[in-house]
This record gives structure tokens, C-alpha cells and sequence, in this order.
């Protein structure tokens, strides 16, 4: 019965595979998915990516259709940098609570104390507060986006471990926001330390979205991105890895001859996984739900995201 089950499980995931391409023909749609997606969703995207990757391809697409397979904020950045596009998000449940953390009021109540810093805003936030934004960053190029703004002082919204870690980097004062990533801060010393024990030979890489007494344990500090491409590249054969679990299907795919132990079993966001294959297919057959951002919001948030993409 159970190799039944599980053979019936695999016919359904090939057919819904196959209504998935069949319908992004029709539509000419291309599919984005974050490194954090489930393994399903991640073989069948056009295009696998951090946010920073992500963010590049919507604006360059020639695509009519993106299907973002992401949290919200994502979905309203490819919207914001592709206005002509349909852009759809397969659940609009997917959302993130770090983006939460930061709100309009009380980032304009923060800028009305520090009036001559300018505010740098991790892409993980709504199209409302980047429209209050000097310049985006994502995780993979903060540290030159806070180097490249025009002054000495910074307001950075809304990440505070990723805001810690970005400001030894740099020699100007960096006003930092109390937000945090649910998934990474829950990663502890402790359990870092446990997987060392238990893992001897291995490498410990971290994003810097955990604590800050967390990456200071890191033999590698990085991105997303940065981890699966140093893994790929590195002599080492085994690591333990301080990022959310969906990064498992890149770093198999990339390094298949290579051990990875997730630090924690914790290390995984419910709201990247509410997406599937069958919520793909029907926002592919209803083109719905899309996402909207106004367009006086899109024009200022537009600039903002413009900027963070001419930072070489």
C-alpha cells in the first residue's frame, strides 16, 4: 500500500510538472524561485536565487508573466522593477515577518531624529517603506551599498543582526532597526556547538541574518548565494550550514559529492513553504493572485531598488 501510494504521489507531481510548463507556455510566464522554496518548486523554476539574484532577473525578463515564488515583499519588488509585467504570487499568505517588523510612521518618526542620515533599507521590506528609502541592499552586497550613500551616517531598516554584522565592515555611524528574521535568530551558540561536537571535520557556514554571537562561529560568512557558491568551490567536503533549509536542493545540486548538516532542524520559514505545485498551476490558470503597488508608492520604491542595482 505505502509503494502505492508513494508511486500515485509521483504520477500527480509529474502531471502537475507538466500542466506547470503547458501553462507557462501559453502565458509566456517565467517562474522565480527563492533558495528557500520547497524542492518542488525549485525544480520547476526558470530561475533559482537569493533576493538580490531575483530582483535582477524581474527586471530584465522578457517574460509577460512572473511567477514569484517567494514571500510578498518579493513579489512587489519584481512588480516594482517590472510595472508592465503580470506579476503573480502562487499563495499571498507568503509573507514575512521581519518586513512587519518596520512600518512607515515609525521609520519617518526615525528620520525626523536623525535628519542628516540616510536610510538604507534591506530589500526584506514593503513597497510602503521603500518608498521612505534612500537605496535597498540585500544581504549579498549591504556592505557596499551602505559605502556607496553619500554620508556619514546611516538608518538601517529593519534587520538588526544583519545591521550589526554590516557595521564593522564600515567606519560610519549606522543607526540600526530591532527587526529580525524569525527562522535565522532562532539558530543559538548551543546548537552550533553541538553540531561542532558531532561533526568535527566540518565547516560551519552562516548567514549573517543570525545572532551576532552566532556568525562570530562562522568559518564562512555570507549570503545565500555567497554559501552555496563558497561550499561549491571550497577543498572542504563537509559543512554544517546556518541558513534556512531550502538551500539543501541548490547545495545537493551543486556540490552532489559533498555532506551538508543543517545546524537545526528549526532552520526552516513556514511562510517560503506555504507555496506548491498545485498553488503554481492555479495561479497559472486563474492568473491570480496578482500583486498590485500603487504607483506613487512603485515610483519612489522603484528608485530605491534602482539604485541598489547600479552598486557594483
Amino acid at each position: 500500500m505505502e509503494a502505492l501510494a508513494l508511486e500515485r504521489k509521483e504520477e500527480q507531481k509529474r502531471e502537475l510538472k507538466e500542466r506547470i510548463a503547458q501553462l507557462k507556455k501559453e502565458r509566456n510566464a517565467i517562474i522565480l524561485a527563492h533558495y528557500y522554496q520547497r524542492d518542488e518548486i525549485q525544480e520547476v523554476a526558470d530561475f533559482r536565487g537569493d533576493s538580490f539574484l531575483l530582483a535582477q532577473k524581474a527586471a530584465s525578463t522578457d517574460a509577460d508573466v512572473i511567477v514569484f515564488c517567494g514571500v510578498h515583499f518579493m513579489g512587489e519588488s519584481a512588480k516594482i522593477l517590472a510595472p508592465n509585467k503580470t506579476v503573480l504570487i502562487p499563495d499571498e499568505r507568503a509573507g514575512c515577518p521581519m518586513a512587519d517588523m518596520v512600518n512607515v510612521e515609525g521609520l519617518r518618526a526615525l528620520k525626523k531624529q536623525h535628519p542628516n542620515a540616510k536610510v538604507v533599507a534591506y530589500i526584506n521590506t514593503s513597497a510602503d517603506v521603500k518608498s521612505e528609502t534612500d537605496i535597498c541592499c540585500t544581504s549579498a552586497n549591504a556592505i557596499k551599498v551602505i559605502e556607496s550613500v553619500d554620508s556619514d551616517e546611516i538608518i538601517w531598516v529593519p534587520d538588526k543582526n544583519l545591521g550589526d554584522y554590516v557595521s564593522k565592515f564600515t567606519d560610519k555611524k549606522v543607526i540600526i532597526w530591532e527587526g529580525y528574521c524569525n527562522t535565522h535568530d532562532m539558530l543559538t551558540v548551543k546548537d552550533v556547538e553541538e553540531m561542532k561536537a558531532q561533526y568535527p571535520n566540518a565547516q560551519f557556514v552562516v548567514h549573517p541574518e543570525c545572532r551576532p554571537e552566532v556568525v562570530k562561529l562562522g568559518d564562512f560568512v555570507g549570503s545565500t548565494t555567497a554559501i552555496i557558491k563558497y561550499c561549491k568551490e571550497s577543498e572542504h567536503q563537509e559543512f554544517i550550514v546556518g541558513t534556512e533549509d531550502g538551500t539543501g536542493f541548490q547545495l545537493r545540486m551543486d556540490s552532489p559529492d559533498k555532506t551538508f548538516h543543517f545546524a537545526t532542524k528549526y532552520l526552516v520559514c513556514p511562510n517560503m513553504k506555504v507555496n506548491n505545485l498545485k498553488k503554481v498551476v492555479r495561479c497559472l490558470e486563474t492568473m491570480q493572485p496578482q500583486i498590485y503597488v500603487p504607483q506613487q508608492v512603485a515610483d519612489q520604491a522603484r528608485a530605491s531598488l534602482e539604485r541598489m542595482l547600479q552598486v557594483k
